[in-house]
């Protein structure tokens, strides 16, 4: 669930992105986890979907591969882009699904806010397609 306001535009690094709506300080929790908000899928429940929403959903959700779990944030958090320098750093706790994003920097009201897809997704392959 994000923490912090935002919105959502054309972006230069991948169609749509996430953009600050304020100033958003170094340190501040710009994501949490939240059960009763983000949604958690298993892989059967995500292949039992028509193809055409399968491949949107994957293109929208990351695999945390310890659980084998997917998570799909309720809100627009979705739509952030990968960075190989990003604005925001994950804190994630060893053996859980539940994290939550930090800025790593101040960023500035109508800057894109990004994360390091390599640090929390198991399906980054899928998602850079040998970008990197």
């Amino acid at each position: 669930m994000l923490m912090v306001k935002t919105r959502l535009g054309l972006s230069e690094i991948a169609g749509i992105g996430l953009f600050a709506a304020e100033d958003i300080p170094k340190g501040t929790v710009t994501w949490r986890f939240m059960a009763h908000f983000d949604r958690l899928l298993t892989e059967d429940e995500i292949e039992s979907l028509p193809e055409v929403a399968r491949a949107n959903l994957l293109d929208h959700v990351y695999l945390h591969e310890a659980s084998g779990m997917f998570v799909l944030c309720a809100d627009n958090a979705r739509f952030m882009n990968h960075a190989d320098e990003p604005n925001t750093e994950g804190v994630h706790e060893t053996g859980t699904i539940e994290g939550y994003d930090i800025a790593s920097r101040d960023i500035r009201a109508g800057e894109e806010i990004t994360c390091d897809y390599r640090t929390f997704d198991a399906h980054v392959d899928r998602k850079l397609g040998g970008q990197e």
